[in-house]
């Protein structure tokens, strides 16, 4: 008899988002688990960066980010949204902060998916112990990983770790041949939009075996309004987004020194 105590599971959110076309495959059903390691100075998601339950000013109103709920309540939804997946090949979609910091729960999320019978995918950053990744592998289509650097200080710096263990990992979960990776980079000024810094994470990600794809996503300053809400100061000032002759410059790049596929996002 098969054990689905699984379902009972509990774990923290901020938001599920239904219809979505980004992050995998199709339409999408993100839900996006609260807590974060990280501190990027350009994260569009502050709301997500503690795992405590807080209250952001929205449009002048206050509202709560974080709640409880379980595995079984989560799949209510992708229950709901499983006829949308069926007609474009879209699934279940793990986004955060950064999901591994619910380790529990992320797999639980995933086996649920799994178990239904739909696409998943796992938006992540891979910063906890390749033993908490490959828990979650058996369950996991595509993951989705950002590298955001190839220098771990200057990482660091802007991000608030280095980034030594999230290569490490992307390595690992290449070699295991478990999921499909792509590579995701987002491009942010002064930070890692030259031909050089885009091209060392490009080149590592060639080296990957299995990985065929990269992902550039340009920096935007949607999160703006919400540190506002959280009456925090916003760590990119006035940066302003690269344009779409940079960003299609950076995809020839990267596409003539490498033998990835290179798709603009966002």
């Amino acid at each position: 008899m098969e054990d689905y105590s699984y379902l009972d599971v509990k774990g923290r959110i901020f938001d599920i988002q239904r219809y979505s076309i980004h992050d995998g495959i199709g339409i999408r059903t993100i839900v996006f688990l609260k807590g974060c390691a990280l501190r990027c100075r350009w994260c569009c998601n502050p709301e997500s960066q503690s795992y405590e339950i807080e209250t952001m000013m929205v449009n002048g109103r206050p509202k709560v980010y974080g709640r409880d709920v379980t595995v079984r309540e989560v799949m209510q939804t992708v229950r709901r949204d499983m006829p949308y997946y069926s007609r474009s090949d879209g699934g279940l979609t793990l986004s955060g902060g950064e999901s591994l910091l619910q380790p529990e729960f992320a797999t639980a999320l995933l086996k649920a998916g799994k178990s239904l019978g739909v696409n998943t995918a796992l938006e992540s950053m891979g910063y906890a112990k390749y033993e908490t990744i490959e828990g979650i592998l058996p369950y996991l289509d595509t993951y989705l990983m950002d590298i955001k650097h190839m220098d771990p200080l200057k990482h660091k710096e802007w991000c608030g770790k280095e980034n030594t263990l999230m290569t490490e990992n992307a390595k690992r979960i290449a070699e295991s041949g478990m999921t499909k990776l792509i590579i995701r980079v987002p491009v942010i000024p002064g930070f890692n939009d030259t031909d050089g810094e885009l091209l060392a994470i490009a080149r590592f990600a060639d080296s990957l075996p299995g990985v065929e794809e990269i992902d550039i996503l340009p920096y935007h300053n949607f999160g703006e309004d919400k540190y506002k809400g959280l009456n925090r100061d916003y760590p990119m000032g006035d940066a302003k987004r690269p344009s779409t002759q940079r960003m299609e410059g950076f995809k020839d790049l990267i596409e003539r020194s490498t033998g990835l596929y290179c798709q603009i996002g966002g």
